[in-house]
Parts: C-alpha cells; sequence; structure tokens
C-alpha cells in the first residue's frame, strides 16, 4: 500500500505558487494597522501585502505607492472568506498618483466623505495608472451630499471588478469618474436607496474609453449611469475638448428602477446596448446638457439598441426625456423591445425623440422571475438578440 504524504502536496503547491511569481515578489502578512503602513511604505514593485480578518481603522492615505508593469503591489484580503474591514474616517482608502497598484477583496466601511479615493494629486498631465480593483464592498458612505463609494479622479488603464457598492451618499455616485480613460467596470453590483438622487456610475470631466458590462443596479439613484455630467472648467483632464464624455459603452448590464437609468448628459458618442431595464420609475433614457459654453457641443451620437424594457404605464412619464441644448436628432434607437407590463396594448404609446429602426412592442419577454429580481429570459422567450447576452 502507498503511503499519504500530504506534506509534499503542499510543498508542491507552494512551490507552484513560488514559480508562477515575479522572481522578485514578495509576501508580506500584516495584522495590525501600523504593520500595513509599515508594508506598504516598504513596498517594492512585485510585493504583495495579505491583511488579516479584523476591523481596521480607515483613514489611510499612501502617495506615490507604484509598482511597475508585471510587478503590481498588491493589497489583499488574508482570507477571502473573512476579509478585513476599514471603517470611518474622512476616506477608509487614499492612493494618490498611484500606479501598478491592485487592492483585492477588501471592506470598506462608513466613511464620512468617500469610501476610496484614487486621484492623480493634481498633476492632469500624469495621470495615475493600471490599477485594479477586484471583489472590494463599500458601503454605508456619507450618508448625506455628495460622498461616493469610489472616487477616481485622473485614471488611465484601470479595472473595476466583481465589487459591490452599497448606500453612497444621498447626491453621490457608487463609482465617479473625473477625467478617467481606458477603463473597464465589469460584474460589479450597485444598490442605492430608492429615494435618493445621485448615481450608480458616472463618467464626466473628458472621460473618455469607459466599458460598463455585466454589472447589476438596483436602485442606484435617480441615474443609474449618468455617461457624461457636469464639470468645473478647473477639473476636466487632461483639458475641455468638447464634451463631458465620449466612447462610452453600456453593455449586458441588469437595471431595476431608478428615475431614469440611462442619461447621455454632454456626450459625445456613447452606445448603450443589450441590457434589461426593469420598472424605471419616470423615463427609461433621458438626453441632456448640464455643461453650458461654446468649449462644450451639444449632446449627440448616443446609440441605444437590442435592450429589454419592461415598465408600468402607472410609473413611467415616457420613454425618453430631451433637455433643452441637446442634437437629440443624432441619436439612434434600434431594435429595442418595449413591453408595457400592466397594459401591453400600451407598449407603443412612448415617444422617442427620432423613430426608432426595428423597435418590437407588446412582447413579455417572459424573465425567469422577476418578482425575485431574476430578469434572465427563459428559454422559451420570444424575445430574441435583446437584452443581456448568455456568457
Amino acid at each position: 500500500m502507498k503511503t499519504w504524504h500530504p506534506e509534499r502536496i503542499l510543498l508542491a503547491g507552494s512551490m507552484i505558487l513560488l514559480l508562477n511569481q515575479p522572481a522578485s515578489s514578495q509576501t508580506v502578512t500584516a495584522n495590525t494597522r501600523d504593520q500595513i503602513v509599515k508594508a506598504v511604505e516598504e513596498a517594492k514593485p512585485g510585493t504583495t501585502i495579505l491583511i488579516a480578518p479584523g476591523t481596521y481603522e480607515g483613514g489611510l492615505h499612501f502617495n506615490g505607492l507604484q509598482g511597475e508593469e508585471g510587478k503590481p503591489i498588491i493589497l489583499a484580503a488574508l482570507d477571502r472568506k473573512n476579509p478585513p474591514a476599514f471603517k470611518g474616517r474622512n476616506s477608509c482608502f487614499h492612493l494618490t498618483d498611484p500606479a501598478f497598484v491592485e487592492l483585492h477583496d477588501l471592506i470598506l466601511t462608513d466613511a464620512v466623505g468617500n469610501g476610496l479615493n484614487i486621484d492623480d494629486g493634481g498633476t492632469y498631465d500624469s495621470p495615475a495608472h493600471h490599477i485594479v480593483l477586484r471583489g472590494l464592498t463599500i458601503r454605508d458612505v456619507g450618508p448625506d451630499g455628495n460622498h461616493d463609494g469610489i472616487k477616481l479622479s485622473g485614471l488611465d488603464d484601470f479595472r473595476v471588478e466583481n465589487c459591490t457598492i452599497e448606500r453612497w451618499g444621498s447626491s453621490g455616485s457608487g463609482i465617479d469618474m473625473v477625467g478617467c480613460h481606458d477603463g473597464k467596470v465589469s460584474g460589479c453590483t450597485f444598490r442605492h436607496r430608492g429615494d435618493t438622487d445621485g448615481s450608480g456610475v458616472q463618467t464626466k470631466g473628458g472621460s473618455k474609453d469607459i466599458v460598463i458590462q455585466r454589472c447589476r443596479f438596483e436602485n442606484a439613484g435617480g441615474r443609474s449611469i449618468n455617461i457624461g455630467g457636469s464639470t468645473g472648467l478647473a477639473y476636466f483632464r487632461p483639458k475641455v475638448d468638447g464634451y463631458e464624455a465620449r466612447n462610452i459603452t453600456v453593455e449586458d448590464c441588469t437595471f431595476v428602477g431608478s428615475s431614469a437609468p440611462i442619461c447621455f448628459v454632454g456626450v459625445d458618442g456613447a452606445t448603450v446596448k443589450y441590457n434589461v431595464f426593469y420598472r424605471p420609475e419616470r423615463y427609461a433614457v433621458r438626453i441632456l446638457q448640464e455643461s453650458r459654453g461654446s468649449q462644450f457641443i451639444p449632446c449627440r451620437n448616443g446609440v441605444f439598441s437590442n435592450n429589454v424594457i419592461a415598465f408600468r404605464s402607472d410609473e413611467i412619464r415616457g420613454a425618453s426625456n430631451v433637455g433643452s441644448g441637446t442634437n437629440s436628432d443624432s441619436f439612434e434607437f434600434i431594435s429595442n423591445h418595449w413591453f408595457c407590463i400592466d397594459q401591453p396594448e400600451r407598449s407603443n404609446r412612448l415617444s422617442l425623440p427620432v423613430k426608432e429602426t426595428g423597435g418590437i412592442y407588446g412582447v413579455d419577454p417572459k424573465f425567469v422571475d422577476a418578482a425575485k429580481g431574476d430578469l434572465r429570459l427563459q428559454e422559451t422567450s420570444l424575445v430574441r438578440d435583446a437584452g443581456v447576452r448568455p456568457r
């Protein structure tokens, strides 16, 4: 009979992990707030700092934390099933001028300002860059006023993955991006208080080339996604170029509630496609222009296509709302499925700023279980080429 040697398997597994790490990598475990600060201050490119379970005081601010390509500096939970929590202070975490930094599986809670701040330190010509936020839980920020779950200012080449953001400031955003470029927000969940303003995700201040995909928005403020916005001229990055946001894509997301799940605000090109909108409270889409002046073009070139919109006639005011100073004629509405839950015969009585191409009205999308929030389409659904696409 062969002898079982579990210690050899553990040793072999450890060797595989070591072989997969850069030659200069180092792993440090921190059990106290002081140890965390010391580990970060001493971190070199390739360092991983594993933070033990527990509750730590917030207010951690790190300036100039920079890894290298292929050698990021990582702050992560030692135990993903029992992640550490950072609580309170103005911001739980604040990173100024970081590069090649990753945060994994941390809880940030009860900040009075923003849950997490990442910025370029005001050096607009040298943005923060290559940041990964993965598996974070951020909640109970503010609660009143313009306070954000995550505030990103002057950040390029970033990813926000599989995060949960709940209950940010009453007029803030789950994620607020100012002058951010080449980023992706994916697999995240946004839950807010249904009676507040604000937004789930906002991209403004010259933000460009951002993708928001496979996220879920549950009563995520008055505007679940604010594509664009209103930014003071001094805060645009790198400078005002005629738009608040350009080339923003929203795809394969699910929206529940919200006064207006999608708002195009001072946009020069954005696409919203293959999403599900369930019971928007006033409008499905708004087209607005809030930044005024000769340096701004009218909001234009938005595409709203292949979405499923299920609404109630006693809740929604209209399919769209168009403000002054916009170029709504440049928008396209293509192959969307509109279904009035309580009166299907009224599904086509909502007006759009332009005539839709290939719109379908009054066909029940047959959600798996809308009452329980499962808005996937049944296999028997007659809806084709619309709504969230299977993986």
